[in-house]
């Protein structure tokens, strides 16, 4: 009944409702793999699907966004970050008419790839490994290649994309980025990415009494508003009247400003608070001691790190990135590679 009807086929007429500037399912660039269509979901739909029963998304629930392996059960991990991207993005490319499902499937996988502790891992393997690191690619890699026991997941190239090209610049302005995406539902994503962590982050901050709500720059108070709910209101209603009708996802100049000056002041108060940092500078050796022992002990890898890799420090890579908080600590703990 099912194939006669082809439920798909209907999801993809109802899609030509949206805007002209959205990406229609029935007009994606495909897969590397090409595949029979679904009678159900969209290709877009049936990314999703495929990142939700991913393994590596399950280990997001493990992950740290701020603090390291933190004891509290409110805090935020890259799991409940990634699930708050996605709610912000799907609002936003609703109410822009933009393609939601392919906005929802990239957000879902934007951080699969994520290193444990947070970017503080991301920074050491970053600077050990001679080619570089950064989350975003490793997210692409996981999804091309590390998941399904080496076959991927064989995305469409617009979720694809989006993954790779979501990341901002952590150090510089929020206007500049690593890569340029080639759909405006991958420029939600990245906005999205914006609003999330920088509301959730101040609220983490004030739940571990780094910081109290009246120490926020008074400008952005005024700006964007005095309260976590209504700092979000304010940037996701400001990004969808600013986009309104145009080939962009963007922010008015003072709510950037606002939201900027907001990043910055995290930067100062909290990512960089001395207390954090004798947490951070023991993930960092955690995570130095093991790459440096993994690499000298290749025959202590799984095997299919070193089947799917071009050279052992790449295995190396990919199994500390896949690590969560925890296991990164045991292991290290195990391997008496700490003091």
């Amino acid at each position: 009944m099912i194939g006669r009807l082809n439920i798909r086929q209907e999801s993809e007429k109802r899609e030509e409702l949206l805007s002209q500037y959205a990406v229609k399912s029935r007009l994606s660039r495909e897969r590397v793999i090409t595949e029979e269509p679904c009678p159900i979901r969209t290709i877009f739909q049936r990314d999703r699907d495929r990142i939700i029963h991913a393994k590596a998304f399950r280990r997001l629930k493990h992950k740290t966004q701020v603090f390291i392996a933190p004891l509290g059960d409110h805090y935020v991990t890259r799991l409940t970050h990634t699930l708050e991207v996605s709610q912000i993005a799907r609002t936003i490319a609703r109410a822009l008419n933009l393609n939601e499902d392919l906005a929802e499937a990239i957000t879902l996988g934007h951080d699969l790839g994520h290193t444990p502790f947070g970017h503080v891992g991301e920074e050491v393997l970053n600077e050990l490994y001679h080619l570089g690191f950064r989350h975003s690619e490793q997210s692409q890699r996981v999804v091309d290649l590390l998941e399904n026991d080496g076959q991927g997941l064989n995305l469409t190239w617009e979720v694809r994309d989006g993954i790779v090209n979501h990341s901002k610049s952590r150090l510089n302005s929020l206007q500049q980025s690593w890569g340029k995406v080639g759909t405006l539902e991958g420029e939600v994503c990245r906005v999205a990415d914006i609003v999330a962590y920088v509301n959730h982050d101040i609220d983490d901050a004030i739940r571990a009494n780094i910081i109290n709500e009246c120490d926020l720059p008074p400008s952005t108070i005024i700006v964007l508003g005095n309260s976590y709910s209504q700092r979000i209101n304010t940037m996701v209603s400001d990004i969808i009247e600013q986009s309104w009708e145009r080939p962009a996802v963007i922010m008015s100049p003072r709510i950037l400003v606002a939201t900027d000056t907001l990043r910055q002041f995290l930067f100062q108060r909290v990512y960089n608070w001395h207390s954090a940092q004798k947490e951070s500078d023991k993930a960092r050796e955690v995570v130095r001691r093991l790459y440096d022992y993994f690499k000298k002990n290749q025959d202590k890898l799984l095997p299919e790190y070193l089947l799917h890799a071009d050279e052992v420090e790449q295995g190396v890579v990919d199994y500390i990135a896949g690590m969560t908080d925890q296991f990164a600590l045991r292991s290290a703990e195990k391997l008496s590679l700490m003091p």
